[in-house]
């Protein structure tokens, strides 16, 4: 009984002495004896200027805006599940810049932040935010923009700012809404730079966004999207990194497969800011619920530019969807030079191939090569073990 109770203490002082003296950090620990355990439930939220691991001994529940400051990292151990307190507004981690996160998970044991909700559903928190020093379109320099979640710093000149790892990671019943307005995602990247590791990671059952992009240069590879009720994978704001082997899953609520944005429309950029979205997107797959039920798989606008090799579309009244920008045609102009293209593609149960809305005038042949020639991601296979709902 003595040692119990001195583990207890020290496990206390521990978690205290982690957490920042910052008078906006909430740390609350109830100790759970049920059936002979000494497992502590932590309640986390405030802003955290000192590191903070996670013990896979203790239960964790993000219960408000978790911000993790620069020159902070935040460790969660393979295996782990971190809940969010179902309620929607205001309850989300946020990686700020200067700071890592390290969840360094496994197929066999992967991290997973989920609603605490016991009949779990799409909007029940926030979702994940990671916020870089990596370049956006909207500043320059070392100037920084601002997030619409927590309005906190992002942007700068270092390419390869290093943000932390995620790998084997899933994040599920996200989009709520934050401070009071604006909708999160499943996972977040703020001008996020490629020293980071992003590696097989998830956005599963999501209000808004699966996987979005606003700016940077973060490479992703292994990312699954299933069932987010708005876009899957969102890119704006200057977005140049690579996303290698994706898989995009429908359900019956839903937007496009991916919304490509050259530009943050939302900011009031002009349609000739300093450098349009340029990622590489290899190995893609997006399957809608048919011709009939499903409208743009990809929607392509604001200027974006990018290279898409081996891409599978499956059940959509289109493909893909080219927009014009406000009596501009930036996006049209990026097919005709080569710097929008689409290289081996599958259409299966598309009704229209490719729709241009930009008044440039190009040809399906100008667009993409290779027609019938795209193989669908094998995503058994990579996501076997850790992804949900394929």
């Amino acid at each position: 009984m003595k040692n119990r109770f001195l583990l207890t203490a020290l496990s206390f002082v521990m978690i205290f002495m982690s957490c920042s003296t910052d008078d906006t950090a909430d740390v609350n620990i109830t100790v759970d004896n049920g059936g002979g355990n000494n497992s502590n439930t932590i309640n986390l939220s405030g802003l955290y200027t000192e590191d903070l691991t996670l013990d896979p001994n203790n239960s964790y529940t993000i219960n408000g805006s978790l911000i993790m400051g620069a020159g902070t990292t935040l460790t969660v151990p393979a295996g782990m599940t971190v809940n969010a307190l179902a309620a929607g507004s205001d309850v989300y981690l946020a990686i700020s810049q200067g700071a890592r996160i390290v969840a360094n998970g496994t197929a066999a044991n992967p991290i997973v932040f989920t609603s605490n909700a016991t009949n779990p559903s799409a909007g029940d928190w926030g979702g994940l935010i990671l916020l870089g020093r990596a370049p956006v379109n909207s500043v320059t320099g070392t100037a920084t923009a601002t997030s619409e979640i927590a309005s906190l710093p992002y942007g700068g000149n270092v390419a390869n700012d290093d943000s932390g790892i995620l790998r084997y990671v899933r994040v599920e019943y996200s989009g709520g809404s934050a401070d009071g307005q604006s909708e999160n995602n499943g996972i977040s990247f703020y001008g996020v730079g490629n020293g980071t590791t992003v590696d097989y990671v998830q956005a599963f059952e999501g209000l808004d966004d699966g996987i979005e992009f606003f700016g940077g240069t973060v490479n992703v590879s292994n990312a699954i999207v299933v069932n987010a009720q708005d876009d899957s994978i969102d890119w704006t704001e200057g977005y140049t990194g690579t996303i290698t082997n994706a898989y995009v899953k429908h359900g019956a609520t839903h937007d496009k497969g991916i919304e490509a944005d050259g530009y943050n429309t939302d900011i009031g950029n002009n349609s000739n800011p300093l450098y349009f979205s340029a990622p590489t997107v290899n190995n893609l797959t997006i399957v809608g619920l048919g011709s009939a039920n499903s409208s743009e798989a990809v929607r392509l606008r604001a200027g974006t530019q990018g290279i898409f090799n081996n891409v599978y579309l499956q059940g959509y009244g289109e493909g893909f969807d080219l927009d014009g920008d406000n009596g501009a045609n930036p996006t049209g102009d990026g097919v005709v030079n080569d710097l929008l293209q689409v290289t081996d593609v599958t259409f299966n149960d598309i009704t229209l191939n490719v729709k241009n809305d930009t008044d440039v005038a190009f040809t399906d042949a100008d667009f993409f090569t290779g027609g019938g020639n795209g193989t669908a991601t094998d995503v058994a296979t990579w996501g076997a073990g850790w992804a949900v709902g394929l």
